[in-house]
């Protein structure tokens, strides 16, 4: 019997070929963003493990220079060779933007010195030896070339209208990320630097490892790389980004549930007849569960294709957001992998159980003779909103004791995810019963009957609704908190770059620099900062310095200070510490702070000041205290304040020319924040894109419910019309019903998204990266979002009025009947 009766319920469809369409959109889209999002995350934690691996052959030793944009002398490179470290290989990595705005590194290296090296492990050393003849052609991974859509003997034109190459696919696969490698004599010509960024050296034993530090001379340090510590540091960045991803598969899910509770509820009749001709409830639970079945594999399938297109579409910006951010190398290019599609695949099970386990029970549990009568046809959705009132208020509770844990960025989201639930579920009970005292409330009869007719139309639009609300509300909420971000960011850098230009100088050069400084004429003021990395207990510390200057003071942005800090900080023992360092050590101005020597015990914290480009621990010293602590060690840097802004190019060019620095070591203010702000606004595109896609899909998720809704109810449409109402009344009635369903789903979700930004930066922000800012709300994006939402709900309501009413109202009735 299980084969005809599946067969016969599975005909429904051939009646209603719409909510084929309706029912795949719903789970495809849902399953989609989420595939896209579990995609981009296990690629990029892939390209992490890889990242660090160059040609297949990790280098777990490096030698660097402790202060930044200063190079390894080439001379000290070739003593090494000399002293028998050939296994270890210069790198000099330089940051190139495509005409596409897509961050790629080029990096250069001694070809012949790694094939030495790599002899065992390396093949194509044609294409190696090629890369140290004039033209200098690049060699580019095979992911990187066909995502660039290029072969060899192409080019890859820049954004300042220049190119590199003849390119080399690399077709041994000893290339990933987003990196190009060049003979190290292309690096300098485009860079114009001297010496090399890095020293890669293979396995040593421990007694070679300490001789090699004794012949480091001073400014140059011996790591040993084990582990990369990326996935640390963007743990926050991928969860953030699952959290939008589970929230799309969410909303698409209720347009799967909407679909299927229709279909269920309008064959009705069909499984009255069953069960009465002697089909059991448990063969047709076997029959649906195969239709569910069907239904889970095909939008699991579907979703999976679009899922990776989505992925590859989006991971350039992702790849530019932790580029910006953590410096990570990754694979532009995402190919199917079982890992992340095995999760897919669960999450669509049981997305399909939860969907359609209440509608399948309440179908099932209803006696036969009701459902053939067509008397639960109309049925009275009140009772099932009371109940979801009653589970939304078990979800607040929930929210209330996980708010009384300590906070953390799980709990965070935790809390969030309760909240948005419980709210979500309150939502068409709260419509219902308004639009329901309407009904009774009003004097006008047309008023009356509209708002009783979009009471019972919430039967069939309540979970749609539902979708929305929770879309638009997180779409506030992401908004909002990105808008904060940005607003406070560029504010801080305001203040934080209050000079006009910044010098990193080498330490022999910085005192001539400045003093040469102080005498030209558009000077105002010079400014000296030390800075050093000190290890502690706790880890790495970063200590600087800072004068005494009005100007300084002006720079930092303190949250909170003791009375006549800045006083207490140049003549006393006491510093400062960044936001981020107060939160994790647990410490407010006032409390005293013991460190390692040279530091010593102690000292007194006078403040905290904001830094939003560090999320590690920082202190700031006096700038004597710093010189009486660490003496010449460390590196330093110059701020210049200039009396007239319009001489800062002439007088950058004069500094370039005197002491032959390199254009990286001296910046504009100007450029510095522009840049900073570029950064910012590519690393939350991905966020923004997600947002909007998943409020598209619930306005689509209303527009079918509401298309499907319309379909059913052709007898109430066709009667109305015999009573005398126009097409267009209908058509304009159909529009107004969905618009005011929307501006009270719009009453919801706007508080509800302004509280979730709150605890998204009041939560999650704060301890994702150890920040916290000022709430900032943007009115006029709002109004924009309500606005094309709101549109598109009323063109989707008489969208579907305008259907029925094509026909002519007699044959209609004829039909429905």
């Amino acid at each position: 019997m299980l084969f005809p009766v599946a067969k016969a319920l599975l005909g429904h469809y051939r009646k209603h070929p719409l909510q084929i369409f309706l029912v795949w959109l719903g789970l495809t889209l849902g399953v989609s963003l989420l595939v896209g999002v579990l995609a981009i995350n296990h690629h990029a934690k892939n390209s992490y493990s890889e990242g660090e691996k160059l040609f297949s052959n990790p280098f777990p030793n490096r030698i660097r220079s402790i202060q930044e944009n200063i190079p390894i002398p080439q001379a000290f490179y070739i003593n090494l060779r000399r002293a028998g470290y050939i296994d270890c290989i210069p790198v000099q990595t330089l940051h190139l933007e495509t005409t596409d705005d897509i961050d790629i590194s080029l990096v250069g290296i001694d070809p012949v010195a790694l094939m030495q090296i790599s002899a065992k492990n390396l093949t194509g050393n044609n294409d190696m030896l090629a890369l140290i003849r004039p033209p200098f052609p690049v060699l580019v991974s095979e992911p990187l070339a066909s995502y660039f859509g290029i072969t060899d003997g192409d080019y890859i034109e820049r954004q300042n209208q220049s190119s590199i190459g003849p390119v080399i696919v690399d077709k041994n696969n000893h290339l990933s990320g987003a990196r190009l490698f060049s003979d190290i004599a292309l690096t300098k010509m485009l860079s114009h630097k001297a010496g090399f960024d890095i020293l890669l050296c293979g396995e040593m034993s421990d007694n070679k490892k300490e001789r090699l530090e004794r012949m480091l001379p001073r400014g140059l340090q011996l790591e040993t790389h084990k582990e990369s510590g990326l996935t640390a540091l963007t743990k926050a960045f991928h969860t953030n980004l699952l959290a939008m991803g589970m929230l799309s598969f969410v909303v698409g899910l209720f347009i799967f549930y909407q679909a299927m509770s229709l279909s269920f509820i309008q064959r009705q009749p069909l499984v009255g007849t069953l069960r009465q001709i002697g089909v059991s409830t448990k063969e047709l639970m076997l029959a649906m569960g195969i239709e569910v079945s069907l239904w889970a594999i095909i939008g699991w399938i579907s979703g999976n294709f679009f899922g990776l297109l989505l992925a590859n579409q989006l991971m350039p910006t992702v790849s530019n957001s932790l580029y910006s951010l953590y410096n990570a190398d990754v694979d532009l290019l995402i190919r199917w992998s079982w890992n992340w599609s095995y999760q897919s695949l669960w999450m669509a099970i049981l997305g399909c159980v939860l969907a359609c386990g209440w509608p399948l029970y309440r179908l099932l549990s209803i006696e036969p003779i009701r459902l053939t009568a067509r008397l639960s046809l109309a049925r009275f959705a009140g009772k099932e909103f009371g109940v979801q009132a009653i589970v939304a208020g078990v979800f607040c509770v929930a929210a209330y004791l996980v708010n009384l844990l300590p906070h953390s960025h799980e709990n965070g989201f935790i809390l969030i995810g309760f909240l948005m639930i419980s709210v979500g579920l309150f939502t068409p009970f709260i419509i219902w019963k308004f639009f329901d005292w309407l009904s009774y409330r009003l004097p006008s009869a047309k008023a009356r009957w509209f708002f009783s007719d979009s009471s019972a139309s919430l039967s069939y639009r309540g979970v749609a609704a539902m979708a929305f609300m929770l879309a638009l509300a997180s779409n506030i909420g992401v908004e909002t908190m990105v808008g904060s971000f940005r607003a406070t960011t560029n504010n801080w850098l305001e203040q934080r770059l209050a000079a006009d230009i910044y010098i990193e100088p080498s330490k022999a050069s910085a005192s001539r620099i400045s003093y040469w400084l102080k005498k030209q004429p558009e000077v105002e003021s010079v400014w000296r900062q030390w800075k050093i990395d000190y290890q502690t207990e706790y880890g790495n510390l970063e200590i600087l310095s800072t004068g005494t200057t009005l100007d300084e003071k002006k720079a930092l942005t303190m949250k909170v200070a003791i009375p006549e800090y800045w006083y207490s900080l140049h003549h006393k023992r006491n510093l400062l510490i960044s936001e981020s360092m107060a939160l994790k050590w647990d410490l407010k101005p006032g409390d005293y702070l013991d460190l390692p020597a040279p530091m010593g015990d102690n000292w007194q914290i006078s403040g905290v000041y904001y830094d939003y480009g560090n999320p590690y621990n920082q202190l700031l010293l006096s700038h004597q205290t710093w010189l009486k602590v660490f003496g010449g060690q460390g590196q330093t840097g110059i701020g210049i304040v200039l009396r007239d802004k319009d001489k800062r190019t002439e007088l950058i060019g004069r500094v370039l020319k005197q002491y032959r620095l390199s254009a990286d070591q001296v910046n504009d203010n100007n450029n510095i924040q522009d840049q900073a702000m570029k950064v910012f606004d590519r690393t939350f595109i991905v966020t923004g894109t997600l947002g909007n896609l998943t409020l598209v899909i619930a306005v689509l998720g209303l527009f079918f419910a509401t298309l499907v809704g319309e379909i059913s109810r052709q007898k109430q449409t066709a009667l109305l019309r015999c009573l005398g109402l126009s097409g267009k009344e209908l058509i304009l009635l159909g529009g107004l019903q969905l618009l005011t369903i929307g501006l009270f789903t719009i009453l919801i979700a706007l508080p509800l998204g302004l509280v979730l930004a709150q605890l998204l930066i009041d939560i999650v922000m704060k301890y994702s990266f150890g920040w916290t800012m000022e709430v900032n709300y943007f009115p006029q994006e709002y109004l924009m979002t309500f606005g094309w939402t709101l549109l598109a709900l009323t063109v989707a309501g008489a969208a579907t009025v305008w259907r029925i009413t094509r026909r002519q109202a007699i044959v209609s009735l004829r039909e429905s009947l």
